[in-house]
């Protein structure tokens, strides 16, 4: 009777071969770039006028680049936040006030939220793979693409969120915290509530290695330094609008009205700014811009306090709001494209197409989370690491909307990191079916 002998492969299989390509060769990055680079150029060369915010934002940008202030109908205003209207009033000083000249602001933001995806997948989990999935998943992304040529917030704000947790995550020297401070700084300009993310990372840096009490003090600090530098940052503005409006206003006075539109008796969750009590309160004529806030903040504050329970069971509602619907972006098209009645069944179309592939991202999001969990148990590592900081990303805009209300464009910021941890699920996937391939045979 002869002896089975076991007989090993000495050569990878093909999946490995692969991966292996698509994670060193030059070439496959190249191609993602170019893919990434064209999608978004090419939805540049749909005409589409600006609406709802976009309307606001861009004229705001309009009278910043020709001297005429930040104003509403000739009043000086602080209702949107000014941080977009800032940066962009730079580029229309530069090249004129135009459609193009927005664009060509997006696709620069939109290049290096790219670029910062990619850093961060490779730092986050060390794996060239998964970076270069995450990077493709995003250049794909319909929704992401979508909001390029619009005049909205979110492809400016997400380069900054992005580039203020790499300037965290990647610190070597307390400078660098200044960077960071000065990043964040800009990016609570842009949308106010910013800085709630900050002590999310630095939780996660404090937690990931021992010892963990003796390293408080001096993370406490370099959160402090951060905040400190962002604060700097944003009181040039907050003294604007005291000497503007004659009242002290942090960033912007769309607080309360946002928190009252959230929170009363008809509310759904949603923002919903045809309810009855906020349609009354619109209509007010004795309230001015920063009283107007006030009353606003003081109603839904105590709707609150006096509704608890309804306040709590309408928590669920935000939170399905913020993340179970996706492509906002066609509304802008719906409302400000000339081609839309024209080619609706396409936008349409791709509308349904961008739901299933939102679905698949979050799924993979949420797989990602179980199987590193259970493979850093596996390995006895500490379960505290930079790979949760893409939770604490997606735990932020949860957090706000708990108070105010649900809707789906505030996750537009967290998506990089979907992308960057759903291709770390599936190269790891990848990975783990080309090992299975190469099992033994028997002879």
């Amino acid at each position: 009777m002869s002896a089975q002998i076991l007989d090993f492969p000495t050569r990878p299989s093909r999946l490995a071969l692969r991966l292996e390509w698509f994670a060193t060769d030059r070439s496959v990055l190249l191609a993602i770039w170019a893919l990434y680079f064209a999608l978004r150029v090419a939805v540049l060369l749909i005409d589409v006028a600006p609406s709802s915010d976009a309307i606001s934002y861009f004229a705001r940008a309009a009278d910043l680049a020709n001297g005429l202030g930040y104003r509403d109908k000739g009043l000086a205003t602080a209702f949107w936040p000014p941080g977009l209207p800032l940066a962009l009033s730079v580029m229309f000083h530069q090249f004129g006030v135009s459609h193009v000249s927005l664009g060509l602001f997006n696709l620069a933001a939109s290049m290096l939220t790219g670029l910062l995806t990619l850093a961060l997948g490779r730092h986050i989990f060390g794996n060239e793979a998964a970076a270069r999935g995450g990077l493709l998943l995003l250049a794909i992304y319909p929704n992401a693409i979508g909001y390029v040529p619009l005049a909205l917030t979110e492809v400016f704000y997400t380069t900054l969120l992005l580039a203020g947790c790499w300037a965290l995550m990647t610190r070597t020297n307390r400078w660098q915290l200044v960077g960071a401070g000065l990043i964040f700084g800009f990016a609570t300009l842009v949308k106010a509530q910013t800085l709630v993310i900050v002590p999310l990372i630095f939780a996660i840096d404090w937690l990931r290695v021992r010892p963990v009490w003796k390293r408080l003090p001096g993370l406490l600090t370099e959160g402090l330094i951060v905040v400190a530098v962002s604060a700097l940052v944003v009181l040039p503005w907050t003294l604007r609008n005291h000497a503007q409006l004659g009242h002290w206003v942090v960033v912007s006075t769309n607080g309360g009205y946002t928190l009252l539109t959230g929170n009363h008796d008809t509310a759904t969750g949603d923002f919903t700014p045809d309810a009855p009590v906020v349609k009354r309160f619109m209509a007010r004529t004795d309230l001015d811009e920063v009283s107007s806030d006030i009353e606003a903040a003081r109603m839904g504050l105590t709707w609150i306090r006096d509704n608890p329970g309804k306040f709590l069971a309408l928590a669920p509602k935000k939170m399905m709001r913020l993340w179970l619907p996706d492509g906002e972006a066609e509304w802008a098209y719906q409302a400000g494209a000339p081609s839309y009645p024209r080619f609706e069944a396409l936008y349409r179309a791709i509308r349904y197409v961008n739901q299933g592939y939102y679905a698949l991202l979050m799924l993979g999001f949420a797989a990602a989370f179980v199987v590193m969990t259970l493979r850093r148990r596996h390995e006895r590592l500490r379960w505290t690491g930079w790979w949760l900081l893409p939770y604490a990303a997606a735990l932020y805009p949860t957090l706000i909307c708990l108070l105010f209300s649900g809707q789906s464009r505030f996750h537009y910021p967290v998506m990089p990191f979907v992308c960057i941890t759903t291709g770390w699920l599936a190269a790891t996937a990848v990975e783990r079916l080309a090992w299975r391939k190469r099992k033994p045979t028997l002879h």
